[in-house]
Protein backbone atom coordinates (compact mmCIF):
# COMPACT_ATOMS: atom_id res chain seq x y z
CA UNK A 1 0.00 0.00 0.00
CA UNK A 2 1.20 3.53 -0.78
CA UNK A 3 0.61 6.81 0.98
CA UNK A 4 -2.14 7.53 -1.55
CA UNK A 5 -3.94 4.24 -0.91
CA UNK A 6 -7.38 4.14 0.71
CA UNK A 7 -8.90 1.27 2.68
CA UNK A 8 -12.39 0.68 4.06
CA UNK A 9 -12.71 -1.61 7.08
CA UNK A 10 -16.07 -2.74 8.44
CA UNK A 11 -16.57 -3.61 12.08
CA UNK A 12 -13.82 -1.10 12.78
CA UNK A 13 -15.09 0.16 16.13
CA UNK A 14 -13.24 -2.47 18.15
CA UNK A 15 -11.52 -5.84 18.15
CA UNK A 16 -10.07 -7.22 14.94
CA UNK A 17 -11.52 -4.45 12.77
CA UNK A 18 -9.97 -1.72 14.88
CA UNK A 19 -6.60 -3.48 14.91
CA UNK A 20 -6.69 -3.79 11.12
CA UNK A 21 -7.57 -0.12 10.72
CA UNK A 22 -4.69 0.91 12.97
CA UNK A 23 -2.24 -1.33 11.08
CA UNK A 24 -3.28 0.11 7.72
CA UNK A 25 -2.98 3.66 9.06
CA UNK A 26 0.52 2.97 10.40
CA UNK A 27 1.51 1.90 6.88
CA UNK A 28 0.40 5.27 5.53
CA UNK A 29 -2.99 4.22 4.19
CA UNK A 30 -5.92 6.61 4.41
CA UNK A 31 -8.69 4.93 6.40
CA UNK A 32 -12.47 4.85 6.23
CA UNK A 33 -13.90 3.10 9.27
CA UNK A 34 -17.37 1.62 8.99
CA UNK A 35 -19.38 0.33 11.93
CA UNK A 36 -22.95 0.29 13.18
CA UNK A 37 -21.57 1.83 16.39
CA UNK A 38 -20.60 5.22 14.97
CA UNK A 39 -19.46 6.67 18.30
CA UNK A 40 -16.86 3.94 18.85
CA UNK A 41 -15.82 4.05 15.20
CA UNK A 42 -15.22 7.78 15.57
CA UNK A 43 -13.11 7.07 18.64
CA UNK A 44 -10.95 4.66 16.64
CA UNK A 45 -10.68 7.25 13.85
CA UNK A 46 -9.61 9.86 16.41
CA UNK A 47 -6.93 7.49 17.68
CA UNK A 48 -5.61 7.18 14.13
CA UNK A 49 -5.75 10.91 13.50
CA UNK A 50 -6.29 13.03 10.42
CA UNK A 51 -5.91 10.17 7.95
CA UNK A 52 -9.13 8.47 9.10
CA UNK A 53 -12.84 9.11 8.91
CA UNK A 54 -15.75 7.12 10.31
CA UNK A 55 -19.18 6.36 8.96
CA UNK A 56 -22.25 4.58 10.30
CA UNK A 57 -22.46 1.33 8.35
CA UNK A 58 -24.93 -1.45 9.02
CA UNK A 59 -23.49 -4.08 6.70
CA UNK A 60 -26.87 -5.81 6.33
CA UNK A 61 -28.48 -2.74 4.73
CA UNK A 62 -27.94 -2.09 0.99
CA UNK A 63 -28.72 1.61 1.46
CA UNK A 64 -25.87 1.91 3.96
CA UNK A 65 -23.51 0.45 1.38
CA UNK A 66 -24.80 2.97 -1.17
CA UNK A 67 -24.00 5.72 1.32
CA UNK A 68 -20.55 4.19 1.83
CA UNK A 69 -19.89 4.32 -1.92
CA UNK A 70 -20.78 8.02 -1.95
CA UNK A 71 -18.61 8.64 1.11
CA UNK A 72 -15.58 6.93 -0.41
CA UNK A 73 -15.95 8.90 -3.63
CA UNK A 74 -16.44 12.19 -1.79
CA UNK A 75 -13.81 11.81 0.93
CA UNK A 76 -11.12 9.85 -0.89
CA UNK A 77 -11.90 9.57 -4.58
CA UNK A 78 -10.63 5.99 -4.76
CA UNK A 79 -10.57 2.66 -2.94
CA UNK A 80 -7.67 0.20 -2.84
CA UNK A 81 -8.66 -2.25 -0.12
CA UNK A 82 -11.85 -3.51 1.49
CA UNK A 83 -11.80 -5.57 4.67
CA UNK A 84 -15.11 -7.20 5.59
CA UNK A 85 -14.49 -7.62 9.30
CA UNK A 86 -17.95 -7.01 10.77
CA UNK A 87 -19.31 -10.21 12.25
CA UNK A 88 -21.26 -11.89 15.04
CA UNK A 89 -20.53 -15.00 17.09
CA UNK A 90 -23.37 -17.08 18.50
CA UNK A 91 -23.40 -20.28 20.51
CA UNK A 92 -26.07 -22.92 20.01
CA UNK A 93 -26.58 -26.41 18.65
CA UNK A 94 -28.79 -27.04 15.64
CA UNK A 95 -31.63 -27.92 18.06
CA UNK A 96 -31.11 -24.91 20.29
CA UNK A 97 -30.65 -22.23 17.63
CA UNK A 98 -33.84 -20.33 16.83
CA UNK A 99 -34.67 -19.36 13.27
CA UNK A 100 -34.47 -15.71 14.34
CA UNK A 101 -30.92 -16.18 15.67
CA UNK A 102 -29.92 -18.21 12.60
CA UNK A 103 -31.07 -15.41 10.32
CA UNK A 104 -29.35 -12.76 12.45
CA UNK A 105 -25.98 -14.49 12.16
CA UNK A 106 -26.32 -15.16 8.42
CA UNK A 107 -27.46 -11.59 7.80
CA UNK A 108 -24.36 -10.00 9.30
CA UNK A 109 -21.69 -12.59 8.55
CA UNK A 110 -22.78 -13.73 5.09
CA UNK A 111 -25.08 -11.10 3.60
CA UNK A 112 -22.95 -8.28 4.99
CA UNK A 113 -19.88 -9.72 3.29
CA UNK A 114 -21.80 -10.31 0.05
CA UNK A 115 -23.14 -6.74 0.00
CA UNK A 116 -19.70 -5.31 0.74
CA UNK A 117 -18.05 -7.20 -2.10
CA UNK A 118 -20.86 -6.35 -4.51
CA UNK A 119 -20.82 -2.65 -3.64
CA UNK A 120 -17.09 -2.07 -3.63
CA UNK A 121 -15.73 -4.17 -6.51
CA UNK A 122 -16.47 -1.38 -9.04
CA UNK A 123 -14.61 1.19 -6.92
CA UNK A 124 -11.64 -1.12 -6.46
CA UNK A 125 -11.57 -1.82 -10.20
CA UNK A 126 -11.77 1.89 -10.99
CA UNK A 127 -8.64 2.41 -8.89
CA UNK A 128 -6.74 0.02 -11.13
CA UNK A 129 -7.45 -3.03 -9.02
CA UNK A 130 -7.48 -3.67 -5.30
CA UNK A 131 -7.88 -6.25 -2.59
CA UNK A 132 -10.82 -7.63 -0.64
CA UNK A 133 -10.05 -9.51 2.55
CA UNK A 134 -12.93 -11.30 4.21
CA UNK A 135 -12.40 -12.09 7.87
CA UNK A 136 -13.55 -15.65 8.25
CA UNK A 137 -12.71 -18.20 10.96
CA UNK A 138 -11.34 -21.70 11.39
CA UNK A 139 -15.02 -22.41 12.10
CA UNK A 140 -15.43 -22.19 8.34
CA UNK A 141 -13.51 -25.47 7.99
CA UNK A 142 -13.84 -27.17 11.41
CA UNK A 143 -17.21 -27.84 12.98
CA UNK A 144 -18.31 -27.27 16.55
CA UNK A 145 -21.27 -29.01 18.16
CA UNK A 146 -22.60 -25.70 19.52
CA UNK A 147 -21.75 -23.41 16.60
CA UNK A 148 -24.47 -24.35 14.10
CA UNK A 149 -25.26 -20.85 12.83
CA UNK A 150 -21.68 -19.58 13.09
CA UNK A 151 -20.18 -22.63 11.34
CA UNK A 152 -22.66 -22.28 8.50
CA UNK A 153 -22.02 -18.56 8.12
CA UNK A 154 -18.24 -18.82 8.04
CA UNK A 155 -18.32 -21.75 5.65
CA UNK A 156 -20.46 -19.60 3.36
CA UNK A 157 -18.03 -16.67 3.60
CA UNK A 158 -15.13 -18.94 2.72
CA UNK A 159 -16.82 -20.21 -0.46
CA UNK A 160 -18.21 -16.79 -1.39
CA UNK A 161 -14.65 -15.48 -1.29
CA UNK A 162 -13.52 -18.07 -3.82
CA UNK A 163 -16.40 -17.19 -6.13
CA UNK A 164 -15.60 -13.47 -5.88
CA UNK A 165 -11.92 -14.15 -6.57
CA UNK A 166 -12.66 -16.21 -9.67
CA UNK A 167 -15.21 -13.70 -10.96
CA UNK A 168 -12.71 -10.84 -10.62
CA UNK A 169 -9.91 -12.86 -12.21
CA UNK A 170 -12.10 -13.72 -15.20
CA UNK A 171 -13.20 -10.08 -15.43
CA UNK A 172 -9.55 -8.94 -15.53
CA UNK A 173 -10.45 -6.04 -13.23
CA UNK A 174 -7.33 -6.39 -11.05
CA UNK A 175 -9.31 -7.17 -7.88
CA UNK A 176 -8.12 -9.97 -5.59
CA UNK A 177 -10.13 -11.59 -2.78
CA UNK A 178 -8.93 -13.80 0.08
CA UNK A 179 -10.03 -15.02 3.49
CA UNK A 180 -8.20 -14.79 6.79
CA UNK A 181 -9.31 -17.48 9.22
CA UNK A 182 -8.21 -17.05 12.83
CA UNK A 183 -8.98 -19.28 15.75
CA UNK A 184 -9.94 -17.68 19.10
CA UNK A 185 -8.81 -14.05 19.09
CA UNK A 186 -8.41 -11.98 22.23
CA UNK A 187 -11.19 -9.42 21.63
CA UNK A 188 -14.18 -7.91 23.47
CA UNK A 189 -16.48 -10.18 21.42
CA UNK A 190 -14.73 -13.27 22.77
CA UNK A 191 -15.01 -11.85 26.30
CA UNK A 192 -18.78 -11.57 25.79
CA UNK A 193 -18.99 -15.29 24.98
CA UNK A 194 -16.29 -16.76 27.23
CA UNK A 195 -15.27 -14.94 30.44
CA UNK A 196 -11.59 -14.06 30.64
CA UNK A 197 -11.23 -16.37 33.64
CA UNK A 198 -12.31 -19.31 31.46
CA UNK A 199 -10.29 -18.56 28.34
CA UNK A 200 -7.44 -20.78 29.47
CA UNK A 201 -9.68 -23.66 28.38
CA UNK A 202 -9.62 -22.28 24.85
CA UNK A 203 -5.86 -21.89 24.95
CA UNK A 204 -5.52 -25.61 25.67
CA UNK A 205 -7.16 -26.31 22.29
CA UNK A 206 -4.38 -24.42 20.46
CA UNK A 207 -1.09 -26.30 20.01
CA UNK A 208 0.94 -23.11 20.47
CA UNK A 209 -0.80 -22.60 23.81
CA UNK A 210 -2.26 -19.11 23.53
CA UNK A 211 -4.98 -17.04 21.92
CA UNK A 212 -4.40 -15.09 18.72
CA UNK A 213 -3.85 -11.36 19.15
CA UNK A 214 -5.88 -8.99 16.96
CA UNK A 215 -2.65 -7.32 15.82
CA UNK A 216 -1.44 -10.64 14.41
CA UNK A 217 -4.57 -10.91 12.28
CA UNK A 218 -4.03 -7.32 11.16
CA UNK A 219 -0.46 -8.05 10.07
CA UNK A 220 -1.66 -10.88 7.84
CA UNK A 221 -4.38 -8.71 6.29
CA UNK A 222 -1.80 -6.01 5.59
CA UNK A 223 0.47 -8.52 3.84
CA UNK A 224 -2.38 -9.84 1.66
CA UNK A 225 -3.24 -6.26 0.69
CA UNK A 226 0.29 -5.46 -0.47
CA UNK A 227 2.19 -5.91 -3.72
CA UNK A 228 4.09 -8.89 -2.31
CA UNK A 229 0.81 -10.83 -2.44
CA UNK A 230 -0.17 -9.75 -5.94
CA UNK A 231 -0.57 -13.35 -7.17
CA UNK A 232 -2.61 -14.50 -4.17
CA UNK A 233 -6.36 -14.68 -4.70
CA UNK A 234 -9.11 -17.10 -3.73
CA UNK A 235 -6.90 -18.34 -0.90
CA UNK A 236 -7.62 -19.22 2.74
CA UNK A 237 -5.09 -18.17 5.35
CA UNK A 238 -5.41 -19.75 8.77
CA UNK A 239 -3.86 -18.05 11.77
CA UNK A 240 -4.53 -20.56 14.49
CA UNK A 241 -1.37 -21.67 16.25
CA UNK A 242 -1.65 -25.08 14.60
CA UNK A 243 -5.24 -25.75 15.65
CA UNK A 244 -6.36 -27.01 12.23
CA UNK A 245 -3.17 -29.01 11.66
Amino acid sequence: MTEQSVALVTGAASGIGAAIALAFAESGTRMILGDIDLERAMATAAEIGGAATALCLDVTQPEDWSDAIDRVRTDAGRLDALVNSAGLLSLGTVEECSLEEWRRIQSVNVEGTFLGCQAMIPLLADSGGGVITNICSVSGVVGGHNLAAYNASKGAVRMLTKSVALHCARSHNGVRCNTVMPTFVRTPMLDDIVPATEQHKLERQIPMGRLVEAEEVAALVLFLSGDEARMITGADYTIDGGATA
